[in-house]
């Protein structure tokens, strides 16, 4: 009997191990299979890295390129912007010499109309300033001696003659 049970231990441990060997054979299948799905998708995640890195590197030399293309712009604009600038001072030194110039003719003009006014009598020259605007009545009278003024403004209308020594008072 002890033969008999040890040939039923034998038999079941031989048939557990037979049963153990058809698994691991099955783990080992599933794991083949597995590794080469990985495999695949190794090569594909490489081939991706190889797509990325050439778009990095593509992108960088445009980056570049456009840099430069900046960098010779902003030259160009800060080029001009002193062109304009010197063009700017001249111009302004231009206008400050020919606002001179004008002043000086004006005055001269002026100068010129206070003795055409001075040699007239003074209730003509009366009449004629109270006709003109005040404005320009009064740069005449500034022109003028005040002896002159005062002959002109005693022969206008008294409503006139205050408005222009109001004027001419500031």
């Amino acid at each position: 009997m002890i033969r008999f049970l040890l040939l039923v231990i034998l038999l079941k441990t031989a048939l557990f191990g037979l049963q153990t060997s058809d698994k691991l054979f099955e783990c080992t299948e599933i794991f083949k299979e597995r590794k080469s799905e990985l495999l695949v998708e190794l090569e594909r995640i490489d081939e991706q890295k190889q797509a990325l890195s050439a778009l990095k590197t593509a992108t960088e030399a445009l980056l570049k390129k456009k840099e430069k293309k900046l960098a010779i712009d902003e030259e160009k604009v800060n080029a001009k912007l002193k062109e304009i600038t010197k063009k700017e001072a001249s111009d302004k030194k231009m206008l400050q010499e020919n606002q001179k110039i004008l002043k000086e003719l004006k005055s001269l003009k002026m100068n010129k109309v206070a003795q055409t006014f001075s040699k007239m009598k003074p209730n003509a020259a009366a009449n004629i300033l109270a006709d003109m605007q005040s404005t320009e009545a009064v740069t005449i009278l500034q022109f003028l001696k005040p002896k002159v003024v005062g002959k002109i403004l005693t022969k206008m209308d008294p409503k006139k003659a205050s408005e222009l020594t109001l004027l001419l008072s500031k």
